[in-house]
Parts: C-alpha cells; structure tokens; sequence
C-alpha cells in the first residue's frame, strides 16, 4: 500500500501529528510519499529526518496511491485537491488547525482512524467541484482552473459596490449591487457562503449556491439551484478590475470579462468514518444542540 502525505505549514501541533503519522505507517510497511516542500519544512525543524519518495506536481503523484493524508486544515485540503484533482485519490483531513469541516479527524483519533483506512471501515464522499472560463482568456486560470469550495468575484482597489450581471443557463436572473458574489458548492457551504449569510448544505445534494456579499439591493438573498446549471457572471463598475478567487487562487481581471462558471466533470474524495460525520462535524463545529434545553 502506498499513502501520500500532505501539508503546507508549520503549526504548533504539526511536529506531533506528522510523527505520530509516519510512525503508524512505518510500523505497518506502507510505503510513505511526502510533498517535497512539506517534507523539507520538517526537516530543517528536525522533526522527520527518515528519506522518502516525494512529489511536487500533480504529474508526479502516482495514480495507484490508496489514499493522501492532509495534515492542516480545510484549507491545507483545498490545496491539497490541486495535487489530485481526476485521480480519485481519497483525501483523510488531519486537524492541526481550528475549525474544520473536511479535516476532521483529531490527534488523539489518528492511531484509531488510520487503522480503519487498512482494514477499508470507511465511506467515501464524492465532493462536487466548480470550474470556470473566462472571457477574454486569462492564463491564470488555464490550468487550475477548478475550485472545491466556491468560485468568487469581488471588487478589487475602490470601496465602492461593484454590478455582478448574472445569468443561469442563458436566462437573466439579476444584477447584484454588492462587495462581490460567492458561488459555491455544497463542501464551500461552510465556508465563505456561511459568512455571508447562506445556507449550510447537507455534501450529498446537487446543488450549488449563489450568495451576494454585502448587497445593497435589500431583497437579495441566497439562492440555491441545481448544480447542472451554467452560471454566467459580468461585472461592471468604476474600477478598471476586479478579483476573481477559486478557494484561495485570486487573479484580477479587467471589468468586462465575462466569467462562466460550471460544475467539473470529475470529484474529489473524501474519507469519512462514522465517528467523524457531518452532521456530527457541524454539530460540534456550529454549536447545535449546545442550548442547556437540549
């Protein structure tokens, strides 16, 4: 069995979590493959000192590797999905960060849960990607041109509000007077839709929302639609550019480009176990059920 390992920064609790991982994999022959810049972080601390195979690209990550292990936290997850993208290789989210609704498995857990990935006492949730074109053409997005959690575009140098056109499959629906729009997934309901006043989605529905940051027009709401949609966005404004931002990728483009935006012909995986599951997530996560009449 082959597993890879992930990560992008030190943390405080980083060191124990990546030794407690090795360890676990050396003890049951799994062969190890580490991204080489999270691997040179942990070296120059001195916390693995071992050599391993690693990879740096998502060319170099083998395709018959069983599993990747992100260790971070949502956001470690988000970049690790660049690193897989078609290749169905299931993501196990560690947390070593704060809040996370994909990284949900604890340091005391990692032992108990990792056991489980041997022995296959999982399930797998296929998450929904967004991708986008623009146009004109921008080489920014030419290659990672997906995001897992939300496809966002927002006003860049100015204060003021920008204008989103938005269109669902050819047909007008409005124009929002807002800081920017959030289309997101049903995995980036938790996140930056949330903020903003959307509703959390249950990973399994197909479905997409489309959330306005900070509208001036009143009656703007979130609005959920089905995620076979093709979503067409053009700004205008007093700036010369905007931002547009896929999970945390962000490019600035000129005011009139045109963005079409639509679901990815692929998903992403990702490992869950029953002690660890969504509704248990968000529970914790959003303190549901923490009012003493509960």
């Amino acid at each position: 069995m082959k597993i890879a390992v992930f990560g992008q920064y030190y943390q405080s609790n980083t060191a124990e979590i990546a030794i407690k991982v090795v360890d676990f994999l050396k003890k049951n022959d799994i062969t190890i493959l580490f991204e080489a810049t999270f691997l040179e972080i942990l070296r120059e601390k001195e916390i693995i000192l071992d050599a391993f195979e690693t990879y740096s690209s998502y060319e170099e990550l083998p395709i018959d590797t069983e599993a990747l292990i992100s260790i971070g936290g949502d956001g470690t997850i988000l970049k690790a999905a660049t690193f897989i993208r078609d290749k169905n290789i299931p993501i196990i989210g560690i947390n070593a960060g704060r809040l996370g609704f994909l990284a949900t498995v604890q340091f005391d857990k990692i032992g108990e849960l990792l056991q489980k990935v041997l022995i296959k006492d999982y399930y797998i949730s296929k998450r929904s990607l967004l991708s986008i074109e623009t146009t004109p053409f921008y080489e920014n997005f030419a290659v990672l041109d997906f995001a897992l959690n939300e496809v966002t575009v927002a006003r860049k140098d100015t204060t003021s509000m920008i204008t989103i056109e938005t269109s669902l499959d050819g047909e007008y629906l409005t124009s929002y007077w807002a800081d920017g729009l959030i289309v997101s997934t049903p995995t980036g309901s938790t996140g930056y839709s949330l903020s903003c006043g959307g509703p959390v989605l249950m990973p399994e529905v197909n479905s997409l929302v489309i959330t306005p940051m900070a509208p001036h027009n009143l009656n703007a709401r979130p609005l959920v639609i089905t995620d076979d949609t093709e979503i067409e966005l053009k700004v205008t404004g007093r700036e010369e550019q905007y931002l547009i931002s896929l999970d945390s990728r962000i490019a600035a483009v000129g005011k009139d480009t045109v963005v079409r935006i639509k679901k990815t012909p692929f998903t992403i995986s990702i490992i869950e176990f029953k002690e660890e599951s969504f509704l248990n997530t968000i529970r914790k996560k959003l303190l549901w059920g923490a009012d003493k009449r509960n």
